[in-house]
Parts: structure tokens; sequence; C-alpha cells
């Protein structure tokens, strides 16, 4: 029989009190730590304070059944599962894509047959950024941060030889992502496989670009209607598609505090349930199929407590603000990567060790899937080997730790319990104030978001100068370094001629009033709010447009976003 939870507070007695003053005229009397990173053990990475020790009494307001329960209750702070890893591992999704398709379908294959679990694309920049490998705009980009996938030739070479309706796959792209949806759909079909058969996620969260990525296409306003409209066309023509992951990564990557990441990701998570729910789409018929998508940093404590976070902010506004009432609906659900911002060029191999002390953070955290960095990423795109080491990671992890072992181990620590307090209390703050601005898309037009983020950037970046944060092998521990001897992966010019040589034969061998016709169905249905783009997505990714073509032809209609200057 399991005992009824009860109020923490009530663990402190007034002979413990006398026993805490006791310790704090103690404590008082010590010598404070001196040398590197002695200027910082006050506060976290993110400059929250924190105490020496804490006890019953900082956790004394908690209510254990409305603000912890148990895993897979209301409000999930301590998981949405009830078993945790027990039933089930997190998926091991390692990030993967450079070159052309060919080349990564090759990577895919070897990353299978190591123990991968699910599949991540990387896309390069002129495919991030809606434009033709062969370009003016792409020159010396392409394949050089991703794969390079311009029309659906290139999406069926990247899915060669892998069961699309088996595997689950993650696609981390935004101002084109319906496209790529669409190219992914047509792929499968033609294999043979229904839509309603692809599991997996596709990124799509155009807010977070206007905040800290900057890889957009249309405005803000335009671009939620497409945002809408693939939501809408996935919820109902999908129903195993993560049809958004709402991400954080790359608030925190632009060097936003661990709260900053919390709050902006679930302010813009908000805004699209707002926005479907404004074009008369039911709560519940869609949330259940939204996801994120954090970082785990190198604070580990804090970033433990920003997950725990999240699924409580969650699960109070999707159950009290939004009404939902299914309870899949109030269940946050994420992908964790490591900090790639927290790597180093030098001393590389010290990335092993911190890629795996984030990993631990994000599974005793809570997360459904995991990518771990690999060590050499600062320098290059990763190789063979080190991707290897980077998902051999998570396997010692799940395998031979015991940490998957008990749900929420840290549950109850009275440091982990506050620290998830004022993660709350924080991201609390925060949406006030982005509702003082009228909303999200409001404040991004307003610069706050960037403003924010950008002096948080520096006050850490200060800080690592004046060495109260140590980075080691960077402001300590240096060696004298001529060049690391890590053999890296280099991606030649040959790669930007064969690309652009096979856009060019997709071009000559397609129907080329077929394209046109399907081009121009498109941009009418861009003017005409009610009619839904994805299945005119689809008919241009089936005549093989090029994604070029078809942004060019929404550009016709929604224009290109330009960004005001804040500062």
């Amino acid at each position: 029989m399991i005992d009824r939870p009860t109020d923490m507070g009530a663990q402190t007695t007034p002979e413990f009190e006398e026993q805490r003053r006791a310790w704090e005229r103690e404590s008082a009397a010590g010598k404070p730590r001196s040398g590197p990173g002695s200027g910082a053990v006050d506060r976290t990475i993110s400059d929250i304070p924190l105490k020496t020790v804490y006890a019953p009494a900082d956790v004394a307001h908690l209510d254990l059944p409305r603000d912890l329960a148990w895993p897979g209750q209301y409000p999930y702070t301590r998981g949405i599962h009830p078993n945790g890893y027990r039933d089930r591992l997190w998926t091991m999704r390692q990030f993967a894509g450079f070159g052309n398709a060919k080349q990564t379908n090759e990577r895919y294959h070897f990353l299978l047959s190591q123990g991968q679990t699910g599949l991540s694309v990387a896309f390069d920049m002129p495919t991030l950024m809606g434009y033709d490998s062969d370009a003016p705009q792409a020159r010396g980009e392409v394949g050089k941060c991703g794969v390079a996938i311009d029309s659906l030739a290139d999406m069926e070479t990247l899915f060669e030889g892998i069961d699309m309706g088996s595997i689950t796959t993650s696609m981390t792209i935004n101002g084109p992502a319906a496209i790529a949806v669409a190219q992914y759909i047509a792929a499968a079909e033609k294999k043979g496989i229904p839509r309603r058969m692809l599991g997996g996620t596709i990124q799509a969260d155009i807010l977070k670009e206007y905040i800290a990525q900057k890889e957009w296409i249309f405005p803000p306003r335009p671009h939620m209607r497409v945002i809408v409209d693939m939501i809408a066309f996935c919820t109902e023509q999908m129903p195993r598609w993560n049809t958004i992951s709402i991400s954080g990564y790359h608030i925190r990557e632009a060097g936003s505090t661990a709260a900053q990441e919390l709050a902006f990701t679930l302010a813009d998570g908000f805004a699209y349930v707002e926005a479907c729910m404004k074009a008369g789409m039911d709560v519940d018929s869609f949330a259940s199929r939204l996801s994120y998508f954090f970082n785990a940093h190198i604070d580990f404590f804090e970033e433990i407590a920003k997950f725990r976070a999240a699924r409580r902010i969650y699960a109070r506004h999707m159950r009290e603000k939004y009404g939902a009432k299914n309870p899949k609906s109030w269940q946050l659900r994420f992908h964790t990567q490591t900090a790639g911002c927290s790597a180093t060029a030098q001393q590389p191999e010290n990335n092993i060790v911190r890629v795996a002390y984030e990993a631990l953070s994000a599974v005793l955290g809570g997360t459904q899937s995991l990518h771990t960095n690999s060590m050499d990423e600062v320098l290059a795109l990763p190789s063979e080997k080190s991707v290897e080491i980077a998902l051999r990671t998570q396997q010692v992890l799940a395998y031979e730790t015991n940490v998957t072992n008990v749900v929420d181990p840290l549950g109850g620590s009275y440091y982990v319990e506050a620290l998830t307090d004022e993660m709350e209390r924080q991201a609390e703050a925060y949406f006030a104030q982005i509702e003082e601005f009228g909303g999200v898309v409001e404040a991004i037009e307003s610069g706050f978001f960037q403003r924010e983020i950008a002096e948080a950037s520096y006050r850490y970046q200060r800080s690592v100068e004046a060495k109260d944060r140590v980075i080691v092998g960077v402001n300590a521990f240096q060696k004298n370094e001529t060049q690391s001897d890590l053999e890296l992966l280099r991606i030649t010019e040959e790669v930007e001629r064969e690309q652009a040589r096979g856009v060019a034969q997709v071009r000559a061998k397609r129907d080329a009033d077929r394209v046109q016709v399907t081009l121009d169905r498109l941009q009418a249905a861009c003017r005409d709010p009610k009619d839904n783009l994805m299945p005119h997505l689809i008919d241009c990714v089936n005549a093989y447009c090029t994604e070029g073509e078809i942004v060019e032809a929404m550009v016709k209609v929604y224009g290109r976003y330009v960004e005001r200057s804040v500062f």
C-alpha cells in the first residue's frame, strides 16, 4: 500500500531548527574557498542564488499532492510515465546529416547497426533557409552543416533501404518545415507506406527562429498560418506524428539562462496552442501530439530542476488555462540534446566527459529521447568514430549505471525541489511580462526576447572572462596546444558541384507544365486563409518542384522577413 503524500515541511521540528542555527554559526566561521571558480560558488550558471545547504524549511510551502504527486499523475513533476524507464528506455536519437543524401543515408545505416533507435535529420544551411543548392545564396554552404535536400529525389535517397513505417524520424527544420513534411510523406508513399503509419517529429518552431536562431523565411504572422495548417493536417491524417517540436535548445545556445529557456520555450508552445484554438481546433484534438526540445547544459542540478518544472508548468496551464480535458494533453513530452555551447575546441576529449554529465541530467530529469553531442562537433561535423562514442555514452548510461531503476530518484531532495520551484517562479514572471506586450509575436516584434538573451549572454561571458566560472582547458588548466590530432570530417566542394548537377537533372526530367500548375495552385492557396496549404505542398513535391521554387511561390504572397534591430 502506498502512503499518501504529506507536507514536506512537517519533517522539521524546534529541535531540528536549533541544530540548524548552530550549524549556521559554525559554517559562518569557515574559510571561503579560493582559486579557480571560487567567485561563483554561491549561484548557478544562470545566476540563481544558492544556499550552502538546503533543509525542510526550503520546501515547507510545497503541497505534495498538488505540486509533486506520483510519477504518471498530474502535474507530472516526477515524470509522465508511472514506471519511468522501467517500462521503456528513452529513444537514442543521434542528430546526423552532412554532404548529400547518399552520404547521410550511409551514416544512418551505420548508426542503426550500432543500436540507435530513432533517426534525426540535420539539414544544411541552404535547405534551412529555403534555397536550392545551385542558388547564389547557397554558395560555399552546401552540405556543410547538414544534408542538402533540394527535392523529393533527395528525400527518396536519404531513406533508401530504411523502413519509414517502423522507424521514427525527427527533422530539425523550421522555415521550410511544412515542405519537409510533404517530402517525407511523398517519399514514404512511394514505398507504399501510408502517411497514417509515419511516426516522428518535425521541429517547425518558427517563433524561436525569430527569438534566437534566425533561420526564417516569411514574417511571423503569415508563418503562423503555415504552422497551424500543418498542425491541422497532421492531426487529421498522421496520428503518430508529432506535429511540432517547440525548441528551447537554440534559445539556450544563443546565451539564455535556464529559466529563460524554460519560460520562452513554453510561451512559444502556448502561442501555438492559442493559434490553433483561434483557428477552431479543439485543444484535445492536437495537444497530445505537441512535443518539446530542451538543452541539457552543464549545471547538473539546475538542468534537472528545469525539466521537472517544465512538466509541472505545462500541465497546469494546459488544464487550467486552456481547458484541456484529456490527461495526455497535460503531459509535456520532450527530446533533449546536450549543450553544444558547452563544448570547447581546446582539449576536445574533455567534451566526452561534459556530454556524459549532461546526458545524465537529461535522464534524471525524465527525457523521452536524447541526442549526445560528439566530442569534435565544435571543430567540424562529427566523424563516425566520435558519433559512435557519443552513442555508446547513452548506452552505458542506459544499461550499466542503473539510474533507470527508480523513477525521479532526486524527487524529495530539498535542493532539487527548491530549485524546481524557483524555476517555476521565474518562468511565471516571464509569462506576465510577455503578456504585457500582448503575446509572443508582439514581444518578438518589440525585441524583448532578443534583449533578454543578449543581456544574459553578456553576464555569463563576463563571469568566464573574470574566471568566476571555470571552463576546463579554456580559462584554467590550459595546455600548450598546436592543433588537435582528431581526424575530422571535411565536406569538399565537389559535394556542392554534384548537388547542383542533381538539381539540374531533376528539373530536366520532370513535367514542366505540372510543376507550374502545382506552384500556381499553391500560390492561390496562400492567398485563401480557408484553404489548407499541406495538400498543395504535397502536390508540388510529387511534381518534383524544388524547395527553392516552392518557397519563392509562397514568398510572392507572404514576403520575406527582415529583422528590426533592437540595439
